[in-house]
């Protein structure tokens, strides 16, 4: 096949509508791979992929999100397969609603674009447990990830249930369907050391084992240089062009499965931002300096993390700062910037595959990456001109000046004329605009609350002869857990009475004899005993009753021996002037999450099982710290817009509206300069009536739902009038 190279055909503008015709009619067919790149029936191929995760989204806004990757030079959607969404209980399966794998990769294949299937099934991807599903935590002589009998045959049989029903609706691309990679493990690499020799012989199982299943489509193993043949090592990364090894076999392609547009954020943590120039730079130095043929932008589309769903610490909000943000509207200059590149590479991708690169060096910093194809028609020639400097560079390249930026890559695709400089925006930078519709306020809006009683040990039924490891009591089934204990000193006076608990949660609020004696915030690793010290309680000389309330912001999602980690209280001491009582050892009740939780009082059909009673003011902000439920009902904002609650008033719980969790909120954890890492919290539409939207809240501190806001989320008009999503309403 000739380039598409030639300087006429790229001033012509023909390039565009090339490269959009030419994205319109992929479809399935055989997938091999050779040194330098995935080769779909007998052609090469450059591919841009961008990370979509289904169950971060809902069904409804699938379409316009793969629509806009599509329109953004996305050929290629990938996802990670969730374990502990798809089989919640041994044997039971769920792919229902937001869980419809077989719809999601179906609109994929709809819209005409390739998929990567990362079926894992640990995936890690901030999401609680990495994906497993906790009951795994139950099963005898289990070890996690490694070569371990009783893990390999769950595993087996979750990726094998994968597998098969995708070949069910022949869905891998050597059925004529969109599927053209699978990916088994993720990110062993970098644990396999913590397992030794059982680590490498896991890696050697885990890819014959993938491998047998006959897909017809190549496998790929991330972050993992041993990856056995034929399975293809990729790199994860920002900087794959610099820090990535390579293939581990001269037959292998290099991919970079996760090119990271924006970063992972936590509570207490600001938003991590990285340039569209930054991405552009790396992604154009990967693809010239390592041969990479396939890069995967993780996250195009970042989304929500509904429920619980979030690892340990995680906000909500979900790689905001991707090309698509949050609400599945276009963030630019990355979409924009991106999509130019995309159509740069592609213009010249024939002779970039096929033809013999030279290296030539134009400074002290300045490299020109030269490719030319003598069998190619019409031009055969395409130039890529570096500056690693940090300032600008005017170099000499085939009897021509160029004037290069500071840390940019310029695409030639005739050898003659930049099209593309990686340091040189050309889209104006958009501004989300959240526009209040409404103030929950109750002037309009009437709130009730239900207080949740503090559990005494006298009510608990579930008791132990000592403090019990957190999770091993729920089951992960709620962030809750209630540790009671009845204490009476053995002396007889206790004076001048402390409480201190050591525990590896992530928050403990503590309660004396129904009285409010103080909280603490754990760490977000949970690798270390955090500490809440010097609180001053009161105390009779008869019997008194401690509850403290651990709770968890999602579990660990990474790490060697995940089986074995701990969560919630460890130590417990009641200090007196005369003596110190160590309680740990004593007998404590247990109760499992809040009684609202296991009624379902944020549904419509159960809100009623509790007497809720009026919010007056005064009620709403008298720094209560018991955990209490708010309920009201609000209409829907009229038109299309992304919808999202501003819950800046709050404390730290957890929301619904109609009975869907929209996550978790954390306003009182702050970053170093004072603000909570998230306000804004989505309400896709699909949970949305148009009028008596139910709205509950589990408030575990003391905020104030009367100032809470419903808002509209827009961008202001870009200056880029080529695309059609330049103005979001």
């Amino acid at each position: 096949m000739g380039s598409y190279c030639g300087g006429w055909w790229w001033r012509t503008g023909l390039w565009a509508a090339v490269v959009l015709a030419a994205a319109a009619v992929v479809a399935g067919g055989n997938v091999t791979y050779d040194g330098r790149s995935l080769i779909i029936d007998g052609e090469r191929k450059v591919l841009f992929s961008g990370s979509i995760h289904y169950p971060r989204s809902t069904p409804k806004m699938w379409e316009p999100l793969i629509g806009k990757a599509k329109e953004g030079g996305i050929d290629v959607i990938e996802t990670y397969v969730f374990w502990n969404l798809h089989e919640p209980k041994p044997g039971q399966y769920d792919f229902s609603g937001r869980n419809d794998l077989v719809k999601f990769i179906k609109e994929i294949q709809a819209q005409g674009l390739y998929a990567c299937l990362r079926i894992g099934p640990f995936i890690e991807s901030e999401w609680t447990y990495g994906g497993l599903p906790f009951w795994l935590h139950d099963v005898p002589d289990i070890v996690y990830r490694t070569d371990n009998e009783p893990f390999k045959k769950y595993m087996q049989n979750f990726v094998t249930k994968i597998v098969d029903m995708m070949k069910g609706e022949s869905l891998f691309a050597s059925q004529g369907g969109p599927i053209i990679l699978s990916q088994v493990e993720n990110e062993y690499g970098n644990v396999e050391a913590a397992f030794q020799e059982e680590g490498k012989a896991y890696v050697e199982w885990a890819a014959k084992m993938a491998v047998d299943l006959q897909t017809g489509v190549p496998w790929v193993m991330c972050k993992q240089p041993d990856a056995p043949d034929p399975v293809i090592n990729s790199c994860n990364g920002m900087r794959c062009g610099e820090t990535f090894a390579g293939p581990n076999s001269p037959s292998k392609p290099a991919l970079w499965t996760e090119n990271w547009t924006s970063f992972l954020q936590r509570y207490g943590e600001e938003t991590y931002l990285r340039s569209a120039q930054d991405i552009a730079f790396h992604t154009l130095l990967f693809i010239i300096a390592k041969n990479g043929s396939f890069v995967n932008y993780y996250m195009y589309h970042g989304g929500t993390n509904f429920g619980r769903s979030g690892a340990a610490y995680m906000v909500t909000q979900y790689y905001d700062q991707a090309p698509l943000d949050e609400y599945g509207l276009i963030r630019e200059p990355k979409w924009s910037h991106l999509k130019e590149m995309h159509a740069a590479v592609k213009s010249c991708s024939s002779t970039l595959l096929n033809g013999v690169q030279t290296n030539i060096s134009l400074g002290q910093l300045q490299q020109a990456y030269v490719y030319e194809d003598s069998t190619a028609e019409g031009n055969n020639c395409a130039a890529f001109l570096v500056n690693n400097a940090t300032t600008n560079a005017t170099v000499e390249f085939r009897n021509a000046k160029f004037e290069l930026q500071p840390r940019s890559i310029s695409v030639l695709p005739d050898c003659e004329k930049v099209v593309f400089d990686t340091a040189k925006v050309n889209a104006a930078i958009s501004n989300r605009i959240a526009t209040t519709s409404k103030t929950l306020n109750g002037a309009e809006h009437q709130w009730e609350e239900y207080r949740e009683a503090i559990p005494t040990f006298s009510d608990t039924t579930m008791q132990f002869n000592q403090i019990e490891e957190q999770t091993n009591i729920t089951k992960d089934s709620t962030d809750y857990l209630w540790y009671t204990l009845s204490f009476q000193p053995n002396a007889t006076s206790c004076t001048e009475p402390k409480l201190q608990v050591k525990f590896l949660s992530h928050l403990v609020y503590a309660f004396v004899n129904g009285e409010y004696a103080g909280s603490a915030r754990g760490n977000s690793t949970g690798q270390r005993n955090a500490v809440l010290v010097e609180a001053p309680i009161s105390l009779s000389e008869s019997k008194n009753d401690v509850s403290i309330l651990s709770v968890m912001v999602g579990l660990w999602d990474s790490g060697p021996f995940m089986e074995k980690r701990y969560a919630g209280l460890t130590e417990v001491e009641i200090q007196c002037k005369e003596n110190t009582y160590n309680v740990t050892s004593y007998e404590w009740g247990y109760q499992v999450g809040f009684l609202g939780e296991s009624l379902g009082i944020y549904t419509q059909e159960n809100t009623d099982k509790v007497k809720w009673n009026p919010l007056s003011d005064s009620s709403s902000a008298n720094n209560d710290p018991s955990p209490r439920w708010f309920r009201t009902t609000f209409d829907a904002p009229k038109g299309d817009e992304p919808v999202a609650l501003n819950l800046t008033s709050m404390g730290k719980g957890q929301v619904w509206v109609n009975g869907e969790s929209i996550g978790r909120y954390w306003m009182t954890i702050k970053t170093k300069q004072g603000n909570p890492s998230q306000t804004m919290y989505h309400i896709p539409r699909e949970f949305l009536n148009t009028t008596d939207n139910l709205l509950v809240i589990l408030e575990e501190s003391n905020g104030d739902p009367l100032q809470i806001t419903v808002s509209t989320i827009s961008t202001t008009q870009l200056l880029n009038p080529k695309s059609r999503y330049s103005t979001i309403r």
